[in-house]
């Protein structure tokens, strides 16, 4: 059965803005199935000063520090 966007829902979701990038923490559920925690990340593009998805990839210290606390939030959700 191929990928069904309309079936895939967010229960979750906060990002956090950092000075070139943003990281999102989500909780994702595809056709009512399990619960899953999401990490995305997107850079602003010099140019436009658009965010554009990225490859979440490694995180710095500060990063960690903020994200952690809405991991442990999206945790709690995923029961």
């Amino acid at each position: 059965m191929p990928y069904d966007k309309s079936l895939d829902k967010e229960l979750f979701g906060e990002e956090i803005e950092f000075e070139t990038t943003k990281v999102k923490v989500s909780i994702m559920s595809y056709n009512d199935g399990q619960k899953k925690l999401q990490l995305s990340r997107e850079n602003r593009d010099m140019n436009s000063g658009e965010f554009k998805f990225s490859k979440l990839g490694r995180m710095t210290k500060e990063e960690v520090e903020k994200i952690l606390p809405i991991m442990q939030k999206a945790f709690g959700q995923m029961e």
